[in-house]
This record gives structure tokens, C-alpha cells and sequence, in this order.
């Protein structure tokens, strides 16, 4: 009797398994942010994210969730920040930025990484080529080293007798950018007084020397850690009284005077659709990296007027937006 209620037992057991199984709810696929700012910082980057995953039917909390790991413009941390996510075993990594980037590809080469990045990646050495990334990452690319020409002759126009211009890099960002500024204020007679920093606090030297050098204006690099202080760096502006351009217009938005280049938020909506695509089961390898098609010049006037500038009519007409 007891062979045969040991017998039933387990064919109970076999028939109860898979339906235990079929039981067991999906796992919610996870989303790994390494982020160079804070969580208390506004963020209309990641929200572009989130927005478009949401279009794309991805409910956070539901369908998917996040992981943030937040760098507060510390690029140290990108190490610990990466293996935390790595060790999580998140489905997909999005982040931006050189130095975020050499932290994740040392981290892993198998998760899928999206990027969003200023300069060239398949020059930086962290793709094959922009058709055929190969490899785990994939993403957006701006190749900002095409822009530093146009980004000099907008301030150029827009302060008509400048001579000398300071151009300011986190030590951390491409090398080309920084190569492509120099031989761009060359080009266009300007002298230029090369200022690279490494940490936030350095920044009020700079500006300091810049005005008992008489520099015309600051020439503002893309960095992920100058965005993530950009307050910081249009107070030192304001403070010395030096004209600036910047990459993106949510420098101009928060006071600065004028900006060229990509929008960093389009950006950011266009990796949801490759996020969307990895988690349905294509390889980051096999997608193209896009280039951004939109660019745009954000001028502030009400900066312009503090540092007693007049914009000239003619750059305020091609202006995408005037900040009054």
C-alpha cells in the first residue's frame, strides 16, 4: 500500500509540475540606466526615454522596469555603477558618453548596451563601423566633430570683432573633438587658449584666467559632466562676464547664450526604439547606428543683453529659438 501511495504521490507531482510552471508569471525584462546626473536633478532626457517606451507599449512597472545608477558628473564611479547592473543582470544598458562607455564595454560584452554619444564610435574603437556595429553595443552617434566649425562661426557672427576664444574640455571626452576645435579656431584666424579640467571645482580657475587674459569667449565642449554642472558653468559665465557656446539648448534654456548642435532629447527618444528592438530579440550588432538629422540654434537674449551684447539681426533669423 505504501508503494502504491508513494506512486500516485509522484505522478500527481509530474502532473502538477508544468501546470506549477505555466503558473509562474513572466519576467518583467529589466532595463539598466547609467545615468551621469542625479535623481533629484530635472532630467528631460531619461523622461524622453521613458515617454517613448511608453508609445512603444512598455509600461514601467508592468512590462518593464529600470535600474538607475546615478554618477552625480562623477566619472569614477562608472566602474562600480556598471558592475552593479552587470551583476543584476539587466536585459539591456543605456547610458552616454565616452566614460560611461569604456566602463560598460570593460564590464561586459555580452549584455546589450545602447549609447548615445557625441563623437565618432567606431573611431573611439567601441563598434566595427556605423552599419555593422558588431559586438553589444549599438546606438546614436552625433560625430560632433563636424559641428565645432559651424558652433565657431555662429559665435563668430554673433560677436563679430572676437580674436581669441578659450576652448574648454572634460579630460575625459574624445580627443578628436578637442583636435577638431583647435584646428577649426585656426581656420577661422581665431587664437585659441585650450583649457582642459578634470574635476568641477577647477572650473572657476578657468574662467578667472580666461577674463585676466581678455578672451573673447568659452568655447563649451560636449561632456556628459559639464552637462550634468551646466548650472555651475552659466554661473561662471555670468559671473566673469564671458560670452558662451554650448552643445545643447537646455544650456541656453538655463541661462547660457547660445548653443548649436543636436537635440540631446531626440536623441534619447530614438534609443527607446532600439531598446524596444533588443528586448523583442534583435542583436545590437546587427543595427545601424543612427546620426541625428535635426540641429538646432537656441540664442538667449535676455543673456545677451546682461553681458551687453546685440545679437546681430541675421543670426537671430536662422535662430530655431529665441529665449527672451
Amino acid at each position: 500500500m505504501r508503494l502504491i501511495g508513494l506512486a500516485v504521490v509522484l505522478a500527481l507531482g509530474l502532473l502538477l509540475a508544468p501546470l506549477a510552471a505555466q503558473a509562474q508569471p513572466p519576467r518583467t525584462p529589466r532595463i539598466g540606466v547609467l545615468s551621469n546626473g542625479n535623481p533629484t536633478a530635472s532630467n528631460p532626457q531619461q523622461e524622453a526615454l521613458r515617454r517613448r517606451l511608453r508609445e512603444l507599449g512598455w509600461i514601467e512597472g508592468q512590462t518593464l522596469t529600470f535600474e538607475y545608477r546615478w554618477a552625480d558628473g562623477d566619472n569614477s564611479r562608472f566602474p562600480v555603477l556598471v558592475a552593479e547592473l552587470v551583476q543584476l543582470k539587466v536585459d539591456v544598458i543605456v547610458l552616454s558618453g565616452p566614460s560611461a562607455m569604456r566602463a560598460a564595454q570593460k564590464a561586459t560584452n555580452t549584455i546589450p548596451i545602447v549609447f548615445v554619444l557625441l563623437s565618432d564610435p567606431a573611431v573611439g574603437g567601441y563598434v566595427t563601423s556605423l552599419a555593422r556595429p558588431g559586438g553589444n553595443m549599438t546606438g546614436l552617434a552625433s560625430q560632433y566633430e563636424e559641428l565645432i566649425t559651424k558652433q565657431l562661426q555662429l559665435l563668430q557672427e554673433a560677436l563679430p570683432k572676437i580674436s581669441r576664444v578659450a576652448i574648454l574640455q572634460q579630460r575625459e571626452s574624445s580627443p578628436a573633438i578637442l583636435s577638431a576645435a583647435e584646428t577649426a579656431a585656426r581656420n577661422l584666424a581665431l587664437t585659441a587658449r585650450t583649457r582642459v579640467v578634470s574635476q568641477v571645482s577647477e572650473l572657476e580657475g578657468v574662467f578667472k584666467t580666461a577674463r585676466s587674459e581678455r578672451v573673447g569667449a568659452i568655447h563649451v565642449l560636449p561632456s556628459p559632466v559639464f552637462n550634468a554642472h551646466r548650472k555651475r558653468l552659466i554661473e561662471l559665465a555670468a559671473r566673469y562676464r564671458l560670452p558662451a557656446v554650448y552643445e545643447f539648448r537646455e544650456y541656453v534654456e538655463d541661462g547660457g547664450l547660445m548653443s548649436y548642435g543636436p537635440s540631446i532629447v531626440e536623441m534619447f527618444r530614438g534609443m527607446a526604439s532600439y531598446v524596444d528592438r533588443i528586448l523583442k530579440g534583435a542583436k545590437p550588432g546587427d543595427l545601424p547606428i543612427e546620426r541625428p538629422t535635426k540641429f538646432e540654434l537656441v540664442l538667449n537674449l535676455k543673456t545677451a543683453k546682461t553681458l551687453g551684447l546685440t545679437i546681430p539681426q541675421t543670426l537671430l533669423q536662422r535662430a530655431d529659438e529665441i529665449i527672451q
